[in-house]
């Protein structure tokens, strides 16, 4: 009795635990909702202030930014595909769809830093103006967070090769899952507000 009583409070506070963390992943996240927009309400105000050099519908090219967003939709797809394999515990099938992941939020990646080579290369860096200053902030904080979620994912595929699926895996795969839509999300605006808005 003694030693079931002592399992039931393990367990209780095994969950209790688990509870603290994703409640701590929740407030990370509302927090970056803060951060993303100061960041949004900063390049609102800034993006007429060009200092007599050329605008946003001038330097943003819209097809090569719909590609990108394509690539971080269909991560953001390929992402749910993976946490339904997560649910049937199908171990090859989550490493398949998290390295699926890792090559589409690279490529996007990829794109978006040579986005910013370009601009710096034709003499419009952030220091030109204060509305690319606002541009690289904004966008680039986007870009460090779509990197540390690649960071992210290989070290879930390193666990998931060790230890397999386990209940600290799976929860760690559903915080993944969150922060991945997330950045979606916060994507699309950015694509909305900097780009769509600002070509047209």
């Amino acid at each position: 009795m003694s030693k079931n009583m002592k399992i039931s409070e393990a367990v209780a506070e095994s969950q209790a635990q688990q509870e603290i963390k994703s409640l701590g992943f929740w407030i990370y996240l509302m927090t970056d909702c803060i951060l993303f927009a100061s960041l949004f309400a900063t390049y609102i105000v800034l993006q007429r202030g060009t200092f007599g050099g050329p605008g946003s519908h001038e330097l943003f090219d819209l097809q090569f930014v719909l590609v990108e967003t394509l690539l971080l939709l269909t991560s953001s797809f390929v992402c749910g595909l993976t946490m339904l394999a997560v649910r049937v515990g199908r171990k090859s099938h989550v490493i398949g769809g998290l390295i699926a992941t890792f090559l589409l939020g690279a490529a996007f990646l990829g794109m978006e830093l040579s986005e910013f080579a370009t601009l710096a290369a034709e003499g419009h860096g952030w220091w030109s103006s204060a509305f690319l200053s606002a541009f690289f902030t904004l966008v680039g904080t986007h870009g460090l967070h779509i990197a540390i979620g690649l960071l992210w994912i290989g070290v879930l595929v390193w666990q998931i090769k060790r230890r397999g699926l386990t209940d600290g895996v799976v929860r760690r795969l559903g915080l993944f899952g969150l922060f991945w839509h997330f950045l979606d999300v916060i994507w699309i605006f950015i694509f909305t507000i900097v780009y769509l808005m600002g070509v047209l």
